[in-house]
């Protein structure tokens, strides 16, 4: 009887084990990682007064080399807004981009994308199902590190700024005519049932626990918009 309890244990703690490594949860960890190394630079990260000031953060992990080349290919990640009253951030949202051009990167063997959505016009296109950066929302390369004390009418007046970071180099970047689509199927496996970005990103669902350092990174560069 004791071996057969033992076996459970050691099953239960291996499907444990499992749901913790499901490419949705280490796709959530590889971007909370991209965000914290990006924010730990801060002369050659985002400028911490623009995070403060960003509605929602959108932050795609990891693409592979020459994925918008053509809009060929496309990249996943995920997206979080403030929460109620601008304080902390909603659990996060499954997304996609796709096509475009990212010049800067082509050669790259790896690209990471941060949006951040600067106000409410922006906020409701990410809210929709899909809109086109730059065409339904305007779209700026941000400002690096320091050099974003500049208040430039593109900083002041685009819906989304946007960075990449390939080999190395972060650097603003424009990405008009990439797609931003909600990712459905990610958001299934993290939640366990279908739900829509409008309401992940509204503050209506509770985020799972494989959430739980994304969130906490986010919290801890910015936990309450200015």
């Amino acid at each position: 009887m004791k071996l057969l309890n033992m076996a459970v244990v050691v099953w239960a703690g291996t499907g444990l084990l499992a749901a913790k490594e499901t490419p949705e949860a280490e796709r959530l960890q590889r971007a909370a990682e991209v965000f914290r190394e990006v924010m730990d630079t801060p002369d050659k990260g985002i400028p911490q007064g623009l995070l403060d000031k960003a509605h929602c953060v959108v932050i795609v992990p990891g693409m592979k080399k020459g994925a918008f080349i053509v809009g060929a290919k496309y990249g996943r990640g995920f997206a979080a807004c403030r929460g109620e009253g601008g304080k902390g951030w909603t659990a996060p949202g499954g997304v996609r981009i796709e096509g475009g051009s990212f010049g800067l990167q082509i050669g790259g063997s790896e690209t990471d994308v941060i949006l951040l959505i600067m106000n409410e016009r922006g906020v409701q296109r990410l809210l929709s199902s899909k809109f086109t950066l730059g065409g339904d929302a305007a779209v700026a390369g941000g400002p690096v590190g320091r050099e974003a004390s500049a208040q430039t009418d593109a900083y002041m007046t685009a819906e989304i700024l946007s960075w990449s970071r390939s080999r190395g180099v972060f650097a603003g970047v424009s990405l008009t005519g990439a797609t931003l689509r909600q990712d459905a199927n990610t958001n299934r496996e993290l939640y366990g049932k279908r739900i829509e970005n409008r309401d992940i990103l509204l503050g209506k669902a509770k985020a799972p626990a494989s959430a739980g350092e994304f969130i906490s990174t986010l919290n801890k560069y910015s936990s309450r918009k200015s």
